[in-house]
């Protein structure tokens, strides 16, 4: 494997050579009720009704091999990847080029459970694909599929309570796990599980219930004052180590940063001051941010915190395409989901932030130039492919180099969160 190139104040990172395969792929996590990533649905760059346009045994073929080349469990990091299927793909047994263990088979709607596909369903479920039925409706003739289904996925937005509540009694003998997809708020998630779903697809994780009297909790305040300080030019060290040495949870995250292979130190440390004297300020500076980001997201959805490491990633390798200030940008897309780790509305965290005016509009959801990348970030991890062509279009950007960023910055979070 080859050292990627970072930017300057980086620490190296390893990155596996076929990070390009991810360029054309968005993933949306998929959680329990605790929280916890079960997998992923792979969102590609053409959706399915595009892809399977036309000859559908070509495109399907296009698609599968693509898939391989990206690698499953780079791309989840092990966790189960849902992937949509044809009818062609799962009658020629096209999907087995696709790893078993890992692999979810969702049949789209439109696809009817004739005896040939049955049969090819059975022998892929005896080889270990699980399947799922995605967008779920009761229809005659859909029972051979329910008693093969792993997964039922069920539309929040496109089903009233009652019809979900009819579509669940349906349901009451099947084995397969209820997934409730477009699930977009804490109240859908709350309605979501009284109502029996087991697993929720959506982003309700990150607009999170806000805190009744909307301050920043008194034990993260002195997090906020180690940011302040990190970005101070010079930074004083003295006072930053002493700062950071009052928090023990975050001292130990920070050494342990510095020393992984995140970091690509030669030598260990085991103080912050001598992690400050050996890495420089630039790299600590680097490592500190990481260390921060998760105390503040302790006790989140760890899948926050992913999201924001990706996207401050991700915005500072793309800034250099567009004339923008690469240590600003990873901020920008850092902080961009602090009020979902701390559960405080925007507006009473960017006046504590050491940001400049432009950044903190950003922040506020301005739509200027500094906010550019964040945006097409964000309508990567929802898979709105025309929000992110009209954002490129708009700023005369190069999909193909933000594709790669964004490839190279998911590859790095999942090095990254293995020792944050």
């Amino acid at each position: 494997m080859a050292t990627q190139t970072t930017p300057a104040g980086s620490c190296a990172v390893r990155a596996p050579a076929a990070s390009d395969g991810l360029r054309y792929v968005a993933r949306q996590p998929i959680l329990d009720l605790r929280h916890r990533v079960h997998g992923y649905e792979l969102l590609f760059r053409k959706g399915p009704e595009q892809i399977f346009r036309g000859d559908g045994n070509l495109a399907t073929r296009t698609m599968l091999d693509n898939t391989v080349m990206f690698g499953l469990d780079r791309l989840t990091a092990g966790m189960l990847a849902f992937v949509n299927c044809t009818r062609e793909s799962l009658l020629e047994n096209l999907v087995q080029v696709l790893p078993s263990a890992i692999t979810v088979l969702e049949i789209l709607e439109t696809i009817e459970p004739t005896p040939p596909l049955l049969g090819s369903c059975r022998r892929l479920k005896a080889l270990g694909y699980r399947l799922a039925l995605d967008d779920f409706t009761w229809r005659p003739g859909i029972e051979p599929f329910v008693e093969l289904a792993d997964y039922i996925k069920i539309d929040f937005l496109a089903t009233g309570h009652r019809e979900r509540q009819e579509l669940l009694n349906r349901l009451s003998g099947a084995h397969a796990s209820l997934l409730a997809e477009k699930v977009g708020t804490q109240e859908q998630y709350a309605q979501a599980r009284a109502e029996g779903f087991s697993l929720i697809q959506g982003y309700y994780f990150c607009r999170p219930v806000l805190l009744e009297n909307h301050k920043v909790p008194v034990n993260r305040l002195s997090q906020i004052d180690i940011l302040r300080a990190l970005q101070e030019d010079p930074v004083d060290l003295p006072r930053l180590a002493a700062l950071i040495k009052r928090d023990a949870s975050l001292t130990y995250r920070l050494l342990r940063l510095i020393n992984s292979p995140v970091c690509a130190m030669r030598q260990e440390v085991s103080s912050v001051l001598a992690a400050l004297l050996a890495v420089g300020e630039d790299v600590f500076r680097r490592m500190a941010l990481l260390a921060i980001t998760s105390e503040l997201n302790a006790r989140r959805p760890t899948e926050i915190l992913r999201m924001a490491f990706v996207r401050g990633q991700f915005c500072e390798l793309a800034a250099p395409l567009c004339a923008l200030n690469s240590a600003e940008q990873y901020l920008l897309g850092l902080f961009s989901l602090l009020p979902a780790m701390l559960r405080v509305p925007m507006a009473e965290l960017t006046p504590l932030l050491p940001l400049r005016q432009p950044i903190r509009q950003a922040l506020h959801g301005a739509e200027i130039a500094e906010r550019s990348l964040l945006a097409w970030a964000i309508a990567h991890e929802y898979g709105d492919w025309q929000t992110c062509d009209a954002l490129v279009a708009a700023y005369s950007l190069d999909e193909e180099k933000l594709s790669r960023c964004y490839a190279e910055a998911v590859e790095w979070t999942e090095a990254a969160l293995q020792f944050a």
